[in-house]
């Protein structure tokens, strides 16, 4: 009970972590800018690796803590719904490659998880915060469409329905085009 308490604590507190002053996301339409991360499997992932698909950019706090493995298992429950959708799943914090990869085996997850150590690409995403002197990835989405642009923003996100979100705002994109 007393872990349970603890994690539902820091799931609060990266809900509440403030974004730095000028650190803007990308705005819909804008091209996304350049990924070049580790993966959990020590191999270097781009955007232009997933040209002609559809990205789902999404950045997180912390592996191993309640709200980041809730939203992760649920981009892993629908996963092949996104494969489906000629979509691909990336995942983006600040911690290392060794931490997403036991965070990938511990909770099963199939998808790139891709380590932001230096915190660039985080920061090109807007996606920095910082609480009580630390700094993490804000909670922040970019569905990103196969030509690089980016479609829709998402910003302070709920982890519990995120995924459904950003599936049904897939298909509607994908209807439009």
């Amino acid at each position: 009970m007393k872990i349970m308490i603890r994690m539902l604590a820091l799931a609060v507190v990266f809900a509440a972590a403030s974004h730095p002053a000028g650190a803007e996301p990308p705005a819909v339409g804008a091209k996304a800018p350049a990924v070049s991360l580790p993966s959990q499997e020590g191999k270097t992932v781009t955007l232009d690796q997933n040209k002609g698909k559809w990205i789902v950019l999404y950045f997180y706090p912390k592996d191993f803590t309640s709200g980041c493995t809730v939203e992760a298992h649920n981009f892993q429950r629908d996963l092949a719904k996104y494969e489906k959708a000629n979509a691909v799943i990336l995942g983006v914090s600040l911690d290392s490659v060794d931490s997403h990869k036991g965070f990938c085996a511990k909770e099963g997850l199939n998808f790139k998880l891709l380590a932001d150590t230096e915190g660039g690409v985080t920061k090109a995403y807007g996606s920095v915060a910082a609480y009580k002197g630390k700094t993490y990835a804000a909670r922040n989405t970019f569905l990103i469409d196969p030509s690089g642009v980016i479609r829709k923003v998402y910003l302070k996100v709920n982890a519990t329905t995120h995924s459904e979100d950003v599936l049904r705002d897939l298909a509607t994109l994908q209807a439009a085009k």
